[in-house]
């Protein structure tokens, strides 16, 4: 059995910050962490944090997780992980049943081979009035027999789903997919604060890219949000890049749902690490210009935001630059979504658990990766 030995500056744990720790590795698990003795292990400086865990993410490096090549998922996948994303889902956006069914076949062997850690299907089942970047044309209801399709094609592997509960057997496609053991999603919605309660009392349990494609705040009709911020039940998605939501409302947020109900995600897709262009997202054209991806419509007019070009690693550098602290952002980046999504062996660094982890300085900014055990080349 082959032993890595690190001897850490400043390790963030369940417990809290340790300072002048050893990290014990074999095998790709961490076998302890305690205090450093004396000129034992690796040096590593800066903080160590557990490797980041991205819930809703659509592709990047050029790849997409919409595919039904296998080598494209992995392309996309490799990307993200050499910028910190050491666990991941792979999510889909809306398309035609066989389509759909044909991209979810060709994940499945990826996530048993651990590759992923599930599938999240965002979309089909979404309101028109509030679709952002999915082509409304595709949208559905999710009727029992479309989802019993979509579910036997996932073969026990699909982990999220995301609803419009006002559609049409929203609300028992809910309680179904819940007990069944797989997650719903509120989003995508034009649901008001009754339905969101409806939702969230029917199982819904995760709040897809929170303010955006729903219902704004208003002082007298206040919508899904001030719900999902203050349901203990909900985690709500922040895509914290500059461009989705404005620094006051991320902080707001954070305040209101606390880090423990946080989970910062990309929503990236293909474009991510790439020149600024034209590229498609599904089957809609999509441009980027300084790092912002927008629609474009058939008259080639630049239209809403469509999915971004974030990964993790600058997610958690956005926030610490805001003034979260580098162990929040931790548990935002790793801790909440692994604990909410049933990530057992990931999220925390403890005795026990999968040696993923990142580096990286004073202001959030990512250094090196480790991933099974082993460093990753980054960037």
């Amino acid at each position: 059995m082959s032993e890595t030995v690190l001897r850490c500056e400043r390790v963030v744990t369940p417990e809290g910050v340790r300072e002048d720790a050893l990290l014990r590795i074999a095998d790709g698990m961490i076998t302890e962490v305690g205090p450093a003795g004396a000129g034992v292990g690796e040096p590593i400086e800066g903080w160590v944090l557990p490797g980041y865990v991205d819930t809703h993410v659509h592709g990047g490096g050029g790849g997409d997780y919409p595919t039904t090549d296998p080598d494209e998922a992995l392309l996309a996948r490799e990307f993200h992980a050499r910028h910190g994303t050491t666990t991941s889902l792979a999510s889909l956006v809306s398309a035609e049943p066989d389509r759909l069914v044909a991209q979810i076949e060709t994940l499945v062997p990826l996530v048993r081979r651990g590759v992923f850690a599930g599938i999240h299907l965002e979309g089909p089942f979404l309101s028109a009035a509030k679709c952002g970047a999915h082509d409304p044309a595709l949208l559905r209801p999710p009727a029992p027999e479309l989802l019993d399709r979509l579910l036997a094609a996932g073969d026990g592997q699909i982990s999220m789903i995301t609803i419009a509960p006002e559609l049409d057997h929203g609300l028992a496609a809910i309680d179904r997919l819940t007990k069944g053991g797989i997650r719903v999603a509120f989003g995508h919605s034009d649901a008001d604060e009754r339905q969101a309660d409806e939702a969230i009392d029917a199982g819904a349990e995760v709040a897809t890219h929170l303010f955006n494609a729903m219902r704004s705040i208003h002082h007298r009709e206040p919508g899904p949000v001030p719900r999902l911020l203050t349901r203990d039940s909900i985690m709500v998605e922040l895509i914290c890049d500059g461009i989705h939501l404005h620094p006051d409302v991320i902080m707001m947020a954070i305040a209101a749902a606390g880090p423990d109900r946080v989970a910062l995600i990309t929503d990236a897709m293909n474009a991510a690490g790439l020149a600024d262009g034209s590229y498609r997202l599904g089957d809609l054209d999509v441009v980027v210009r300084q790092g912002a991806v927008h629609l474009v419509g058939a008259d080639g007019a630049v239209g809403s935001i469509a999915g971004s070009t974030l990964t993790m690693a600058d997610a958690v550098a956005y926030v610490v630059g805001l003034g979260v602290s580098i162990p929040e952002a931790a548990r935002m980046a790793a801790t909440t979504p692994a604990r909410r999504h049933g990530l057992d062996r990931v999220g925390e660094l403890a005795a026990g658990r999968a040696a993923d982890l990142c580096v990286v300085d004073d202001l959030g900014r990512l250094q090196r990766v480790l991933r099974a055990g082993a460093w990753m080349e980054t960037r």
